[in-house]
């Protein structure tokens, strides 16, 4: 089974009010010793692996620069992991290599360095087409931007591009959302990833919503059910300009679904290099099939080498990933090939919940598979959360 790389680069040009993410602004000073870091990383794979007990494959289908703003990085940094990761491993001719860029970043430069590492996918982190929604978190493009880079990457020959949007954000409006909407659709993007806003403690705005108080706009930010309207009116939006909802946040053109991202949410093999990245292997013989760990979330103890979290999957854990991993996606959970996996006991332990979120309009049943529904997405951590407490000790 073919690999997927993962690749970190925590660094922005301004910090998001809303990001919840391992990121940050960081003097450039930093850069050059985070990717000699990540280039050593990728050199020493086998190692690291063996040293948590995983199986590294040499061939990889999926490579995603991931942030942070990879593209604050300059050329010859981007071109050197890119290297590094070529020599290590086997990439696959026809494999899907993305990063993820802020508009505005995408300078004639840095769309030449892509193309020549082989980048034919981009992630746009647009998060809104409307200006005033685009200032009060951040960020520091305008939509003009984003419709000069769009056509910038068309005409350098890249086609598959993602466009992120977010609903809540301070002062939408659901005539502000559908306008964003409209220019996505418009601007005749392949992929959409749809995100509500999280509201945690991890973020400046979290926090301060939190709080009840004023600051990064807070009070303009609408309410959980307004956020919900707005995330099922692009549901709508989106599919009915042809781009169908496959995951619970992304919606493709058919053909343009995320391999890469498809591999999370299918439990397929991936490494992670950089600030708080993830790698899920396959591991070298035993009872445990599967490893997960991750590195360091904080760029100084990466940098100085801190040690791996490391968790192995026993077969609960993988019974439990297969349900609120599974669910994830529109195509749902095959309680047959589950049945198969893990055993009829595994399945017998959640007939009473699964026609619980039957009856209350969480969950559907058409034949083998089992889906979230519309309001089931909406309220899709509850539903996990009941597969995870209802893991039958047997599948242990």
């Amino acid at each position: 089974m073919a690999l997927g790389i993962y690749i970190s680069v925590p660094f922005c040009r301004t910090k998001c009010s809303y990001c919840n993410f391992a990121s940050d602004v960081f003097s450039r000073a930093v850069f050059e010793r985070y990717v000699e870091r990540v280039c050593a990383d990728i050199q020493n794979a086998d190692l690291i692996a063996r040293d948590v007990g995983g199986k590294v494959e040499r061939v990889v289908d999926s490579i995603y620069l991931g942030g942070g703003t990879p593209t604050v990085l300059d050329t010859g940094q981007l071109e050197r992991i890119f290297g590094a990761v070529r020599r290590k491993f086997e990439v696959s001719p026809d494999a899907e290599v993305t990063v993820e860029c802020a508009p505005g970043t995408l300078t004639e430069p840095m769309l030449d360095a892509l193309l020549r590492c082989g980048v034919n996918r981009v992630s746009l982190g647009a998060q809104s087409f409307v200006d005033q929604e685009a200032a009060a978190v951040g960020r520091l493009h305008k939509r003009t931007i984003i419709l000069e880079d769009l056509a910038r990457l068309r005409a350098a020959g890249v086609s598959n591009i993602n466009v992120d949007l977010i609903a809540g954000l301070p002062h939408q409006t659901a005539a502000s959302w559908e306008f964003s909407l409209a220019e996505t659709v418009a601007s005749r993007v392949p992929h959409v990833s749809v995100y509500m806003l999280e509201v945690d403690e991890d973020s400046r705005l979290g926090r301060e919503l939190i709080a009840g108080g004023a600051r990064y706009h807070a009070h303009f930010v609408p309410d959980e059910e307004a956020t919900a309207d707005f995330y099922l009116a692009g549901c709508e939006r989106l599919q009915a300009a042809g781009l169908a909802q496959y995951e619970i946040s992304n919606f493709a053109r058919e053909g343009f679904e995320s391999r890469h991202n498809l591999k999370y949410w299918t439990r397929q093999p991936y490494l992670g290099f950089g600030v708080d990245a993830h790698s899920m292997l396959r591991t070298t013989g035993g009872e445990v099939e599967v490893v997960r760990f991750s590195t360091a979330d904080v760029l100084e103890q990466f940098v100085e080498c801190a040690a791996l979290r490391t968790t192995v999957v026993s077969r609960r854990m993988a019974l439990e990933e297969t349900f609120f991993l599974g669910l994830r996606l529109n195509r749902g959970v095959n309680l047959l090939e589950v049945a198969a996996e893990f055993g009829d006991e595994a399945i017998a332990g959640f007939r009473d919940a699964i026609a619980e979120f039957i009856e209350s309009g969480l969950v559907s049943h058409d034949g083998d598979f089992i889906r979230l529904t519309a309001r089931g997405r909406l309220l899709s951590n509850e539903v996990f959360q009941r597969f995870i407490s209802l893991t039958p000790a047997a599948a242990s």
